[in-house]
């Protein structure tokens, strides 16, 4: 079982859209067994699939705060596709789970013995304690980028957390890589800051660029992943694509 976190602590790069129709693309072309995981208090990847975030009974929440056991919280979006879904519980985690033992790994207690081939972890925009988990249980990050001047800003960041839980909480994690989103060719910021990318991560920036894309933002108010809300779109083949080169990178 393979465990990436989605993560950035900027708000509206396309973490939610990436790990929707990355797990969508993962489980309907490449026959993965795939668990999704909102650990957002917002519950944009719940609602995406048009699952309303209030009427959700049992949620990350509840799985990480030990009420639960994972396999009773789960939702089935299709075959081979389950997520675990969140709502505004998780607002209060950092504060519910401060005075817990081991509370950076409730996570990754949560998901042994789980069984799938790949989970993705939508992180939400910060590097508290529910980010923090997530970087302890996974195996990999996975990092959206907005083509944008400030979105470099803050990579040094990322880059600082991933080693201090490297070297607290999580020796095995790696960088897989970084994806640009809302990428449009013909402009030139865009275009820099793609260039910006390449110098500073060279290979660990994912050849893949998700290009902007209409169809991208209007799937989730349809409560549809990309290719399911419009098949013959940039998205769904830019997602497709990514799929691809992210199994390519996981198995290297």
């Amino acid at each position: 079982m393979y465990i990436c976190a989605i993560a950035n602590q900027k708000g509206g790069v396309g973490k939610t859209t990436t790990t929707q129709n990355l797990g969508v693309m993962l489980a309907r072309n490449h026959g993965k067994r795939v668990l999704l995981l909102d650990l957002d208090a917002q519950g944009n990847l719940t609602d995406s699939f048009g699952l309303n975030p209030k009427e959700q009974k049992l949620t990350s929440f509840n799985v990480l705060n030990g009420d639960t056991l994972l396999s009773a919280a789960l939702v089935e979006i299709e075959a081979g596709l389950k997520l675990l879904p969140a709502n505004i519980d998780l607002a209060v985690a950092d504060m519910a789970f401060a005075a817990k033992m081991g509370r950076e790994n409730l996570l990754r207690k949560a998901l042994q013995g789980a069984q799938f081939d790949i989970v993705l972890l939508d992180c939400p925009p910060s590097l508290g304690l529910l980010t923090v988990n997530a970087l302890s249980a996974a195996d990999g990050l996975l990092v959206p980028v907005q083509a944008e001047y400030h979105a470099l800003s803050g990579l040094q960041l990322i880059r600082e957390t991933v080693s201090m839980v490297q070297d607290n909480l999580n020796s095995n994690l790696a960088l897989i890589g970084l994806v640009l989103t809302f990428y449009d060719q013909r402009k030139k910021l865009n275009r820099d800051v793609a260039d910006a990318l390449a110098d500073e991560w060279s290979d660990k920036v994912f050849t893949v660029k998700i290009r902007d894309n209409v169809s991208l933002a209007e799937a989730p108010s349809n409560g549809q992943d990309i290719y399911t809300y419009k098949a013959a779109s940039y998205g769904t083949m830019d997602y497709a694509a990514l799929a691809k080169e992210f199994l390519t990178k996981i198995e290297e």
